[in-house]
């Protein structure tokens, strides 16, 4: 038991029980995924951290900005990770497969950055911390300055899925939210694998007051052994009112498996497709 609660910790944060990119490795990955996509790179300088994006926009209402998971938090079971580039870093992929002409893509703090803020327990205990949800905030600020837009769709993975309600929470100009695989409730996610709680971190649930008003949908994969359906059950079962709240199993999705290639067709299916919005 112990074993498989390990293998399912270290997956989640993309370490695969394999061996270990380096931080170079990691983002000559990102460098090749997004070579000849016509993006631009920036590092948003907000008060707290400084969070790399890529940029492809227009004039737009709306800015679809997509957020990145967890990342590497853990090279073993006993040993935190020293920097949290992601190996596999599927938000990014899901942002290049989008053809929309308004799109960013947020990376986490202390990703693909040397910011001299950076401490371990923001990619551990503290990853959703009052000041990691402040520097999104910032981030959408920054980006609201320069794009002009009217209003913001948040699409976040894993555990970029516990930071876009909880940024969500906290705005007032975010009209749809979306989670792939995500988090939203780590403290009953981390009861039920057994491990460490994260202590230092703010816990969707604990906003849904503010959140109900949003309307969202979760995307769950049905053979996901990291982030299951109970996880999205917790969570929903804090509000009172869940009208705006859809969620959609996935058949034959894991926590990483079928969202890339599938990508495209998802969107049309619960972002793009006004009917669905509405309801």
């Amino acid at each position: 038991m112990k074993s498989l609660l390990l293998c399912l910790f270290i997956v989640l944060f993309f370490n695969a029980c394999a061996s270990i990119a380096t931080v170079e490795e990691r983002i000559n990955t990102s460098n090749k995924l997004i070579k000849d996509k016509q993006t631009k790179k920036e590092v948003l300088h907000t008060s707290t951290f400084s969070l790399y994006s890529l940029q492809k926009t227009s004039s737009c209402n709306t800015l679809r900005v997509y957020i990145e998971g967890d990342g590497l938090s853990w090279v073993s079971r006993r040993k935190v990770s020293n920097n949290p580039t992601p190996i596999n870093p599927l938000a990014m992929k899901l942002f290049l497969k989008d053809v929309s002409s308004c799109k960013i893509y947020l990376a986490r703090p202390c990703q693909y950055t040397n910011d001299n803020k950076c401490e371990k327990k923001y990619w551990t205990s503290h990853r959703y911390s009052k000041e990691v949800i402040t520097s999104y905030i910032d981030a959408f600020d920054l980006l609201k300055q320069k794009f002009v837009n009217k209003d913001f769709e948040v699409i976040g993975y894993s555990g970029g899925g516990a930071i876009a309600p909880l940024l969500s929470a906290k705005r007032d100009d975010i009209s749809f939210l979306v989670t792939v695989a995500g988090n939203l409730d780590h403290k009953y996610w981390t009861q039920r694998h057994n491990i460490s709680s994260l202590y230092g971190s703010l816990n969707p649930p604990s906003f849904a007051k503010e959140l109900q008003n949003i309307k969202q949908v979760h995307l769950i994969g049905e053979k996901d052994r990291v982030i299951d359906k109970s996880i999205f059950n917790s969570y929903n079962s804090y509000f009172k009112d869940t009208s705006n709240i859809r969620y959609v199993v996935l058949e034959e999705f894991t926590h990483q498996k079928g969202w890339e290639e599938n990508w495209e067709s998802l969107l049309l299916n619960y972002l793009d497709n006004l009917a669905f919005k509405r309801k």
